[in-house]
């Protein structure tokens, strides 16, 4: 168990329904609070837009594309696309049930080439320094030639923390150390990616974190303007936002 993942209680759940049978991590603490998304949770906004990104990519797969959810959480895509006929599976490390199989990123039970697209969403910068590039490896062996890797990752040097740097000498990141122990810079996360052999094919922002104005009123009120916040998107390059999809490819 990594460092940052002993300060949460871990959990083993045998009640219910009998669906979930493990959580750990913010899991044990917050129970599914993908699933039953808090809209006034401030990081609300920035998840519907990347998921709605993510969605418009899986439906623009080949019907009989394999799809892995690696780090998938409560798997709520896998549980979505699998009700519409999508060959889709979920494995995350703090997470099971009968739809999500525990595993790590780093060495998946699958064998060589199986998948044609994995889906890899803010998990990266979960990951320490030293894990990245073997975690892209392992994706790399995952995927068919000419497979597709569609990613969300934090970007560590988003508008308002290149702001709060010059202001204040510190970043605003986008959750503690300990939670996002990888977190990086734009530039930095796309090097790790090329430098792992894949191919850039498309690439979007999401959440302009105009200085102030999403910190301190956004924030503060995520349901009530989330008009505001998506209205800032036309302005959402992925140097400057908060969150940068994008979508790869392995080379033949």
């Amino acid at each position: 168990m990594a460092p940052h993942e002993r300060q949460f209680r871990d959990a083993n759940l045998s009640g219910g329904d009998g669906r979930v049978t493990y959580r750990g991590w913010e899991y044990a603490l917050r129970g599914d609070y993908h699933r039953n998304l808090d809209p006034n949770w401030s990081y609300t906004p920035t998840y519907l837009i990347k998921m709605q990104l993510v969605r418009e990519f899986i439906d623009r797969q080949p019907p009989k594309a394999r799809i892995l959810d690696a780090g998938c959480g409560e798997g709520v895509l896998v549980e979505e696309f699998t009700a519409v006929g999508r060959n889709i599976v979920g494995l995350d490390l703090n997470y099971e049930s009968d739809i999500v199989k525990k595993g790590n990123i780093l060495s998946c039970p699958y064998d060589d080439g199986y998948f044609d697209v994995v889906l890899m969403l803010d998990v990266f910068e979960h990951l320490f320094y030293t894990d990245q590039p073997k975690a892209l490896a392992e994706i790399s062996r995952l995927l068919k030639p000419a497979g597709r890797l569609a990613v969300t990752v934090p970007n560590l040097a988003h508008l308002n923390s290149r702001f709060v740097f010059v202001m204040r000498g510190r970043l605003d990141r986008t959750d503690s150390e300990l939670n996002h122990p990888g977190e990086r810079p734009y530039r930095e996360n796309r090097r790790l990616f090329e430098d792992a052999g894949f191919e850039l094919l498309e690439e979007r922002g999401a959440t302009l974190t105009l200085p102030f104005i999403y910190r301190h009123v956004i924030c503060r009120w995520p349901k009530r303007l989330r008009w505001l916040h998506d209205s800032l998107q036309i302005f959402a390059s992925p140097s400057l936002s908060m969150l940068t999809f994008q979508i790869w490819r392995k080379p033949e």
